[in-house]
């Protein structure tokens, strides 16, 4: 047969929908991904809960837990495992047919996302009301927050070890949770105020409860009967918010959004739809890759990545030791810094994407576009690069050239006017190992307020480009 002529190069870039010429194999691969992510969402709505859900996703594909192993086990290509770090970071492996120490295929995403954590100590009675206090996570505009319902997820843990996970608002049947705002009829005062100024960190107070306790000693019986509820329904006492975790998010699940239900709106898809479509990726490669394959979740990039579970922590580092440890003779200090250093990575994390309704903030040419496709980042930063992790041109050529390979469809976009403010990623951290790092994520709408929206086709194409990264054989 003769050889099929190559596709025609064009001599301009133009970028376009994705839906032009979409394939109805395609059309029917991207529901069936999207109703995945919704499910998934649904589940994951905080960094423990997405570890959680990870964990149960990989175990049930016969991903095996790193500590677990047996001792003196051994991996071979197409092994599968996994490694978890306080049940808030995960990274999993599938081993590759060539030796760790020529470098690992990389998706590193983030699965915690803005919110309103509570106080260690938190609960007060005032007003004939009792209140939780918060310290909100991330970069928030407060004024978001107000006015809607809440939902409580986390844990407690008390002083013997035991561990009471909760979730309060989710299910139909349950109570929700709100933060109170001013009437218009006299917020007069507050609507001088700027947008930032107007509702006020320590006023993020969430409403738990008014009805008092029939405790006639009691002082404060309001508070008394939310501490009765607790005690009764989860074994808990006052002096046990030292030792929890608890998070107010948006309750209620993600839905499909617009009337072609084309889009999903949902919270925290900052960055649970990269994480998503990193960790689906690594599940569905089928045969052992060249290179091996990993999924890296990881918490506290919000915040800076710093802690033990965020990418600031050696985490990626002891887990691929662990991995040498149990693979070509054994741990090699040596080979482990080769392994990283010649490690390819994609952080996989969101871009905003234009908003006709604030066209001012957006350079146009280097915007993102709803449904063009995942979108490519070379640098981040802000304003003179400041903070920026810069891809080498080489290997932004060599994603492109796998993402095309792939019918992956892409876009290059920066995050907003140059001196309009900016932003970064794990991508850094990744690349202080000296490994080739390029952002690309799904393209958001409303990012960080408490519900956000994504392209269903954007999320497709993220997941494509993942897969065929983890599968791709390096060419020079």
């Amino acid at each position: 047969m003769p050889k099929k002529k190559p596709a025609k190069e064009s001599l301009t870039y133009e970028r376009k929908s994705g839906y032009d010429g979409l394939s109805p194999a395609d059309s029917k691969r991207m529901e069936e991904i999207s109703k995945d992510y919704l499910a998934f969402l649904g589940e994951a709505k905080t960094e423990r809960e997405a570890h959680d859900e990870a964990v149960k996703r990989l175990e049930a594909a016969g991903f095996r837990d790193l500590e677990a192993l047996p001792e003196g086990a051994r991996l071979s290509p197409g092994d599968k495992v996994y490694r978890g770090s306080a049940g808030k970071t995960v990274v999993a492996f599938v081993v590759g047919k060539k030796p760790l120490e020529a470098g690992l295929h990389i998706l590193g995403a983030h699965i915690d996302s803005p919110r309103l954590d509570v106080k260690q100590n938190p609960l007060y009675e005032s007003g004939e009301m009792a209140l939780l206090d918060t310290h909100y996570y991330g970069g928030i505009k407060k004024y978001q927050w107000v006015a809607l319902p809440l939902a409580l997820h986390g844990v407690f843990v008390r002083p013997d070890g035991k561990k009471i996970t909760l979730t309060i608002g989710e299910n139909p049947g349950d109570p929700v949770f709100t933060i109170t705002d001013l009437l218009p009829h006299l917020g007069a005062d507050q609507a001088k105020k700027t947008m930032s100024e107007g509702i006020e960190g320590e006023g993020l107070d969430v409403l738990v409860g008014s009805a008092p306790s029939k405790d006639k000693k009691a002082k404060e019986k309001i508070k008394r009967r939310v501490l009765e509820l607790l005690k009764e329904k989860y074994g808990v006492v006052e002096a046990d918010f030292v030792s929890s975790e608890l998070e107010f998010v948006p309750a209620g699940p993600p839905r499909e959004a617009g009337l072609d239900r084309s889009m999903i709106l949902g919270y925290g898809h900052d960055d649970k739809s990269c994480a998503f479509g990193s960790l689906r990726a690594l599940l569905d490669l089928g045969a052992a890759p060249e290179h091996t394959a990993c999924a890296l979740l990881a918490d506290k990039e919000e915040i800076g990545s710093y802690g033990s579970t965020g990418m600031e922590s050696s985490f990626l580092e002891n887990a691929v030791a662990e991995l040498f440890n149990l693979t070509e003779g054994g741990y090699d200090g040596l080979k482990l810094r080769r392994a990283l250093e010649r490690s390819w990575a994609l952080s996989a994390d969101v871009n905003a994407l234009h908003d006709p309704l604030y066209p001012s903030v957006s350079e146009r040419k280097n915007a993102a576009n709803l449904n063009q496709g995942v979108i490519l980042t070379k640098y981040t930063g802000s304003r003179g690069k400041s903070g920026a992790s810069d891809a080498h041109a080489e290997f932004v050529a060599q994603v492109r050239r796998i993402f095309d390979g792939a019918g992956a469809l892409w876009q290059a976009a920066e995050l907003g006017k140059v001196d309009q403010g900016g932003g970064g990623t794990i991508a850094f951290l990744m690349a202080r190992y000296g490994m080739s790092v390029l952002d690309c994520g799904v393209g958001v709408l409303s990012m960080h307020a408490p519900w956000e929206l994504i392209g269903k086709l954007d999320l497709y194409m993220a997941y494509k480009g993942y897969r065929a990264f983890l599968l791709d054989g390096r060419k020079k």
